[in-house]
């Protein structure tokens, strides 16, 4: 019972920036606010895929992994740009130091996305939950020129759950009093945990919304899906409280991975290499942020009938992407024959380690400047992925001269 009231008494936040990669070349780009903006693989190509896209392309139909080819056939003005990772990680950051401005209890979800634990500012601020989630959504909105909807709530899923209910620019709440109501009807792919393959079983045995969900057995949940299932069940009944990290506090990562759905099932080697190379790109941006080494690589390919195979590999420590990707692909060789239609594809790296960090000389004939410098040229000049980085940076004065 104390518990329970413990849980009641919270207020937990959630804050998702709406469209994050193309809000944030739409802010840097002020021209393009009021055109259809997809963030892509390469915009050169109709091959690439769309990471993201801004709402006025949503409403063309456009979907995240779709090949460009399809989205400029529902849009043919469809804006396509290269993704800026180094610019998203800037921005994640500086709203995290606002989200700090209000608790320390700010737990990361991806770059986008933020808990926050007011429970114990209410008092000091002298604000609710309600005002603390407007303040914070037009502050971003006059600052950054994003837009976040926010969740505000008393458990960190039923939060999640708000800012996913209205977008863009919305503050959802969903209090104890309420939340069966709100949410008992929602579809169970409303929950993050609840993939393709969890949905299709639950959707054979009728269990479609959060409501079916709860009513399920602990025993028949249990072999389902194992303790995850139970304490989910607990999570949406309110009988678990979890809290939010302390930022100040957060663990340095297990592992690290990335994966993506593609809209239309592929098939070829070159194909899927590009897909390889995109998580590459990602998996290694975030071991570079963490300065972390991986000396194990996964690599997890699911066919259009949800059918999954993976192979984990020993490799050498490496966060470079040619050396990911390299590995990730020689994986794939390996497991896969290039003969089913390929539906999603993820790649994790594991057994992490500190990289030692060696300063290099410009002067040193000796030292491996040189090769670094090649290396810098081919990872920021050559590869598609990034090839226009060091001019929008330079056009953006991230660079000093």
């Amino acid at each position: 019972m104390e518990e329970k009231k413990q849980i009641k008494d919270k207020v937990i936040l959630h804050s998702d920036v709406n469209n994050f990669y193309a809000s944030v070349e739409c802010s840097y780009h002020p021209e393009l606010r009021d055109k259809p903006v997809a963030v892509t693989g390469n915009p050169e190509k109709r091959t690439g895929i769309i990471l993201a896209k801004n709402e006025i392309a949503k409403k063309f139909g456009i979907k995240t992994g779709q090949v460009i080819g399809e989205a400029k056939a529902l849009c043919p003005e469809l804006v396509c740009l290269a993704p800026h990772y180094e610019l998203y990680e800037e921005i994640s950051s500086a709203l995290h130091n606002l989200y700090l401005e209000y608790t320390n209890f700010v737990e990361p979800l991806g770059l986008d996305e933020c808990w926050l634990d007011v429970t114990g500012s209410i008092n000091y601020l002298k604000k609710s939950g309600v005002e603390i989630a407007d303040e914070i959504r037009e502050i971003v909105k006059k600052e950054f020129g994003l837009t976040v909807s926010v969740g505000v709530s008393f458990s960190k899923i039923f939060a999640k759950l708000g800012s996913d209910l209205k977008k863009p620019d919305f503050t959802t709440i969903i209090s104890y009093d309420d939340y069966k109501k709100i949410t008992y009807g929602l579809p169970l792919n409303s929950i993050v945990g609840i993939g393709r393959r969890l949905e299709k079983k639950f959707t054979s045995i009728d269990v479609n919304t959060i409501g079916d969900f709860v009513k399920l057995d602990d025993e028949y949940l249990n072999r389902l899906m194992g303790i995850v299932g139970i304490n989910l069940k607990k999570d949406l009944l309110a009988e678990r409280d979890v809290e939010v990290c302390d930022y100040y506090k957060l663990p340095p990562p297990k592992s690290i991975g990335n994966g993506t759905t593609t809209t239309k099932d592929i098939i070829s080697r070159e194909d899927i290499k590009k897909v390889i190379y995109f998580l590459a790109e990602k998996v290694s941006f975030r071991m570079l942020k963490h300065n972390v080494f991986a000396s194990t690589l996964s690599l997890t390919i699911k066919d259009n009938n949800l059918k999954t195979v993976h192979k984990s590999s020993k490799i050498l420590p490496t966060n470079e992407i040619k050396s990911l990707s390299k590995n990730a692909l020689a994986i794939a060789d390996k497991i896969w024959k290039y003969n089913r239609p390929v539906r999603a594809i993820r790649l994790r790296a594991s057994s992490l380690t500190s990289a030692n960090v060696k300063q290099l000389s410009m002067f040193d004939e000796k030292d491996d400047f040189s090769f670094a410098l090649k290396e810098i040229n081919q990872k920021y000049g050559k590869i598609e992925l990034a090839s226009d980085m060091e001019n929008y940076l330079n056009k953006q004065s991230h660079f000093q001269k």
